[in-house]
């Protein structure tokens, strides 16, 4: 019988105390090669920790709330008979294997969760063909979400002849197609519903709504579709080739893409891999089943369960939870943490729970789902832990728990790129891989795992290729909860300021005090900045209430620039706005706030 080996936390790049926020096994579980074991969560990122091996669990040696880093031991486990890697020296991927840092732009970890080291250049190889005397294209751009598309219209901006690969048929990717712009349709549809049972106690009365689910998605797809027939237009405006199928690279200079045509070659001088990320579950769940669902599946609107189960207290599950419970459905939120949203200061997200406190049926903290057990009237859930019941019994259930890179859907064993042991592509801050002329960006080469982060790096790959000084070097990268009321952060939080032993002075304002957001009813909101004592310099905010997914930009900006708390409170912010409370909270750190009365500190 084969020996337990160790299980280590693989390269995760320059995080060096990630903390886990779901433990997803424990002893006697059966496990298969890149199933999930633990989950790592910051900000809106989460990471999967996976199985490097076939095998059943015979320890587990971390809990919740733990943080760990590359090479640490997490569980111990007896590999399969004949399971491929269980031979390797560090199994899982420890602090000595081969696989180079990747270029991470966000820390999972409260030390840089702000403001994101330099990524280390993986080590350079050649490749392992030598390049077309006559490629088809400069650059091929294999995706076409937001980073995909950013980098192939960049590219042909400067003169190189691009050709961008996409495999579905519509191009924008997850984010426009089945993610951050359908999702936030649906969530204006369910603010729509709220304000309207809002006014009903304050003198306008609507009645009921009346829900015409076909309608509703008719509409969404329509918001989709004019995103996605724009960057049509985009494409053909610079000349760029978009081929639709699935792509497999060859070599180091082709692909190989299966067309509706057929199968077509495409070779290159240099190729962006933009190709995404996917859903995952932990080990048992069936996403296959209709009445299981992950974040795509809710996006389409079969149907409004009556009681409807969302696994994962992160932002996506919340998000998604707020559509359902406007449009009438019964929520239980579970999660294996002690809080929601635990990349957020808990004072910036107590508000939010104060309100769906109120709307759902249940929030169940510290808390495992154990087993589904979906069949064609619902589906039966084990809990454990926490104060959740035994079992109870759902319409439907939402997994959201995390997402994993697409690498394993481009044949790169065929190319001389190296992955880490999360699937992920190391690359530097020019987004280069060890190999010269290939790019990798967005969810491919790690967390966070979001848009907005990737259509950055899309450009910086996109000037590389063609020759110019570019790098990818933001201070920091926002993240928003569009649930209502929105929850916002950027930079360092006040619990990762603690913890690095940061002297920090913190200006907060509640929206109370705000006469817009009393004119809209919606007091509950906060808005929080953190400075550096010595400089005064802003170098965090969390921000709670409608819409403050766009007041954190003036704050990412702010410490982009390296303002202080003067150069924001003597910003002349325009009134009545809610704008006005990023500028009170800088006053009320600098001490000059006349619209509340604060005692003065010893400073």
């Amino acid at each position: 019988m084969s020996q337990a080996k160790e299980v280590r936390v693989p390269d995760i790049g320059d995080f060096d105390a990630v903390e886990i926020i779901e433990v997803l096994v424990g002893p006697g579980d059966t496990v298969e090669a890149e199933s999930s074991l633990i989950t790592l969560e910051s900000d809106k990122a989460t990471m999967e920790v996976p199985a490097p091996f076939d095998g059943q669990i015979e320890s587990v040696t971390v809990s919740v709330g733990d943080k760990v880093a590359e090479g640490d031991v997490i569980a111990m486990a007896v590999p399969a008979d004949g399971a491929a890697g269980a031979e390797a020296d560090d199994a899982g991927g420890g602090a000595d294997s081969g696989a180079a840092a990747p270029a991470e732009t966000a820390s999972e970890t409260p030390a840089a969760a702000s403001e994101p080291a330099p990524a280390a250049a993986p080590a350079a190889t050649a490749a392992n063909q030598a390049a077309p005397d006559s490629p088809d294209c400069d650059v091929l751009v294999v995706g076409a979400g937001p980073g995909g598309y950013s980098a192939a219209f960049r590219a042909a901006d400067l003169g190189l002849n691009t050709i961008m690969v996409e495999r579905y048929p519509s191009l924008g990717g997850v984010c426009l197609n089945v993610g951050c712009i359908p999702s936030k349709a649906l969530l204006h549809a369910a603010k729509v519903i709220d304000d309207a049972a809002f006014f009903a106690d304050n003198g306008i009365e609507f009645g009921e709504p009346k829900i015409d689910l076909k309608k509703l998605e008719s509409w969404k797809s329509s918001v989709v579709g004019k995103l996605t027939g724009g960057l049509v237009g985009l494409a053909k405006q610079r000349n760029v080739e978009t081929v639709h199928g699935p792509a497999q690279f060859v070599d180091d200079y082709h692909v190989k893409v299966d067309t509706a045509d057929g199968e077509r070659s495409i070779s290159y001088r240099n190729v962006i891999i933009a190709a995404g990320s996917r859903p995952i579950a932990p080990p048992g769940f069936d996403l296959d089943h209709p009445r299981v669902m992950d974040s795509t599946d809710a996006l389409k609107l079969e149907e409004v369960p009556k009681r409807m189960l969302v696994v994962g207290g992160g932002i996506i599950g919340l998000e998604m939870a707020s559509v359902y419970h406007a449009l009438g459905s019964e929520i239980t939120v579970v999660e294996l943490a002690d809080r929601l949203m635990a990349g957020a200061d808990p004072d910036i997200v107590k508000p939010f729970r104060k309100i769906i406190d109120k709307r759902y049926a249940n929030i169940f903290l510290n808390t495992k789902v154990t087993a589904l057990r979906p069949d064609d009237d619902g589906v039966s859930v084990e809990f454990e832990g926490g104060k959740a019941p035994a079992e109870d019994r759902f319409d439907r259930v939402l997994v959201s728990v995390g997402r994993r890179p697409n690498t394993d859907r481009l044949n790169l064993e065929a190319t001389s790129l190296e992955l880490m042991d999360n699937g992920c592509i190391p690359a530097d801050d020019q987004m280069r891989t060890r190999v010269d002329h290939i790019f990798a960006i967005g969810d491919l080469i790690g967390q966070p795992m979001l848009a907005h982060k990737a259509v950055h790096e899309g450009k910086v790959a996109a000037e590389v290729a063609a020759g110019e000084k570019s790098a990818f070097d933001a201070r920091v990268i926002p993240s928003v909860a569009y649930t209502d009321p929105e929850v916002a952060w950027v930079g360092v939080t006040q619990e990762q300021a603690k913890a690095e032993g940061m002297d920090v002075e913190v200006g907060s304002f509640p929206w109370a005090a705000n006469g817009r957001s009393l004119s809209l009813g919606r007091d509950e909101g906060i808005t929080k900045l953190i400075f550096e004592r010595d400089t005064e310099r802003v170098v965090g905010a969390g921000i709670v209430g409608p819409n403050a997914g766009d007041l954190i930009a003036e704050v990412g900006l702010a410490i982009e620039m390296g303002a202080d708390m003067h150069d924001i409170g003597l910003t002349i912010h325009p009134h009545p706005t809610i704008s006005e409370t990023v500028g009170m909270a800088a006053e009320a750190a600098a001490g000059t706030l006349t619209d509340l009365y604060i005692p003065k500190k010893k400073r």
